[in-house]
């Protein structure tokens, strides 16, 4: 699941079922083997009370995607409520940065000077490399192993999935695009069967170097002969001249892998020029990265030095516990979007007349900003203004919380802007009349937003509800 990912992205799912289900009957199994092992290892302990839960999650995740994944959790039994603070988020290539920064250690060691790869105050880029997508983010390592953002994270879906469907377009060339439909829709499982095979073959082992490449026997009858039946008998007549055998031929599979390759190059090229800094090194982790002929391109394109850790498959996983055990090792975070809320103020000449407030045809909607896309940000870093409720009767005021990508917008139904949620407070004190002044602050912690509203005059916090749009 991932919080901005196109309809024709997402995986086939039978009638009926959701993401949200799906998601939640799988982590449920997970779970109980979560559970057991605790149990067994750790007696007495309380599940939901001793265990903190680290969820990474791709780069793009919004927050909405975040609540998601809370609520897929408490569906399946692992956590006792939606709001529970035994989840802990962190980013993909968050994790796998801290876990490249542990790899780092052995190079960093103060008694070996000469060896220091990348040095304190030095940066590093981490190139996620995973099935579905690849994301990127580039960090700077600070004293005491801490790690700071130097640039927006990045990502797109040029994952190894996409050879996979590179090799299904090719067998689509060859069988006829009705043929791989038919499969597809009334034999999924022995596609999913075919690909597997052509990774194992295949594409695990492609190196990129056409010396010593043999063309490879793609054995239909072998592999997967129910995809006879859904042939032409046009086609069916040309694969029976040629015993139902596909010869994968160098070209061929090279081809499979550039689109997903071109594509990460391309990434790591706009993330390299988005920072003025130098970077140390280039980190490929995620499975994808294991690929010798991707390894290569990029050490083609970039130079050493490019580094493979150990286990770059594990890289998020472990990354992500590290995480969990030091949560203190991320000093701050560059954000994604512009922040900022929807206010009433007094009408200018030019002001668009859809923000004209309907009750009060004097006062036009804006967006005031709180905090531009790009801002490094550090945990817990508080973004606050103070307001005056329009209306001194009022007896409650919400503050409507949009994003954009944009640095400078001005209005809330600008291309691009989204309604990211509501906070509503109630304003008991109407005695005060126009004085009421309230603070309204955005406080950016471990990857989740929290909004808060204190009456500056009484000093007085109030309760707040936030609610996400969906």
């Amino acid at each position: 699941m991932r919080g901005n990912l196109p309809q024709n992205e997402k995986p086939p799912l039978p009638h009926q079922l959701s993401c949200e289900k799906a998601i939640s009957d799988y982590l449920r199994e997970s779970g109980k083997l979560i559970k057991e092992t605790i149990s067994t290892r750790w007696h007495g302990l309380k599940f939901f009370e001793h265990v903190l839960l680290v969820i990474s999650i791709p780069a793009e995740f919004d927050d909405r995607a975040k609540d998601t994944m809370r609520k897929c959790l408490y569906n399946a039994g692992l956590t006792n409520s939606k709001e529970s603070n035994k989840i802990e988020f962190t980013t993909e290539p968050e994790a796998a940065a801290i876990y490249c920064m542990r790899n780092l250690e052995e190079q960093n060691k103060p008694n070996k000077p000469n060896k220091r790869l990348v040095p304190v105050n030095s940066s590093f880029m981490v190139v996620d490399c995973g099935g579905g997508t690849v994301d990127l983010t580039t960090r700077k390592l600070l004293r005491d192993n801490k790690l700071s953002e130097i640039t927006e994270r990045t990502g797109d879906f040029c994952g190894g999935s996409y050879v996979d469907r590179e090799f299904i377009k090719f067998l689509s060339r060859k069988l006829g695009r009705a043929t791989i439909n038919l499969l597809t829709e009334n034999n999924y499982g022995q596609l999913q069967y075919m690909i597997q095979q052509f990774c194992s073959k295949l594409k695990f082992h492609f190196t990129g170097n056409p010396i010593g490449f043999e063309p490879f026997e793609f054995d239909i009858e072998e592999i997967c002969p129910i995809l006879k039946q859904y042939c032409n008998d046009e086609i069916k007549e040309k694969m029976e001249d040629d015993d139902w055998i596909i010869y994968i031929e160098f070209e061929d599979l090279k081809s499979m892998f550039d689109p997903a390759i071109g594509k990460i190059i391309r990434l790591i090229r706009g993330q390299l020029s988005s920072s003025n800094e130098v970077c140390n090194a280039i980190f490929l982790v995620g499975g994808f990265s294991e690929s010798k002929y991707l390894q290569m391109r990029v050490k083609e394109e970039f130079g050493p030095p490019i580094i493979v850790p150990r286990q770059p498959i594990a890289a998020v996983v472990r990354g992500a516990c590290d995480y969990g055990l030091k949560m203190s090792t991320i000093v701050d975070r560059t954000l994604k979007y512009t922040y900022g809320i929807k206010v009433a103020r007094y009408r200018r000449a030019g002001d668009p007349k859809s923000q004209i407030v309907p009750e009060a045809q004097y006062l036009t909607y804006e967006f005031d900003r709180l905090v531009t896309r790009g801002t490094k940000v550090g945990v817990d870093e508080k973004f606050s203004d103070t307001y005056i409720p329009p209306d001194p009767k009022q007896k409650s005021i919400s503050f409507p919380i949009y994003t954009t990508t944009e640095l400078n917008a001005k209005f809330c139904n600008e291309p691009g802007m989204r309604y990211h949620g509501e906070l509503q407070i109630k304003l008991p004190d109407v005695h005060l009349g126009k004085s009421r002044k309230i603070e309204f602050s955005l406080i950016f912690g471990k990857l989740e937003l929290v909004a808060k509203a204190r009456n500056v005059n009484t000093g007085k916090s109030y309760e707040t509800i936030f609610e996400l749009d969906f």
